[in-house]
C-alpha cells in the first residue's frame, strides 16, 4: 500500500487521557545505562524449547544495538551460539557461571534468578 497517508502510531488506537503520549514508529529508544547501574538477571531455562537448555539474560536497559553488542560479547566469551530478541539474550547451553563471570568483569551487577 504505497502512498498510504496515516499516523505512524503503534499499539494504541485511541485514548481519552488528555496527557497520554502516543508511541510512534521510529521513536527514540531510551539511552543505555552504564554497566554499574544495570541490574541483570541470569537464569537457566528449558520451557518452550523442546528440552534444550539455554541461559537467559534479562533486565538490560538501553538501545537494541548495545544489547546486540553485549550478546555478541557473551556468545564469543562462552564459545556458544545464541540470539538476542525481545530484550533478552539467549545463550545455548547451561553457561550461567561463565555468563555471570563475564558480566561481572564488564562491571555489570548480576544476580542468578530461578532454580
Amino acid at each position: 500500500m504505497k502512498g498510504k497517508k496515516g499516523k505512524k502510531r503503534t499499539g494504541i488506537v485511541y485514548s481519552t487521557d488528555p496527557d497520554f503520549n502516543y508511541k510512534e514508529e521510529g521513536q527514540e529508544e531510551q539511552d543505555t545505562l552504564p554497566p554499574a547501574q544495570q541490574d541483570l538477571r541470569v537464569m537457566v531455562d528449558r520451557k518452550q524449547r523442546k528440552g534444550k537448555t539455554v541461559t537467559l539474560v534479562t533486565g538490560f536497559i538501553g538501545t537494541e544495538h548495545d544489547l546486540k553488542d553485549l550478546g555478541k560479547l557473551l556468545k564469543s566469551g562462552c564459545g556458544a551460539g545464541g540470539t538476542v530478541k525481545e530484550g533478552q539474550i539467549l545463550i545455548q547451553g547451561d553457561m550461567h557461571q561463565k555468563v555471570m563471570e563475564i558480566l561481572k568483569n564488564e562491571g555489570y551487577k548480576v544476580k542468578k534468578s530461578g532454580g
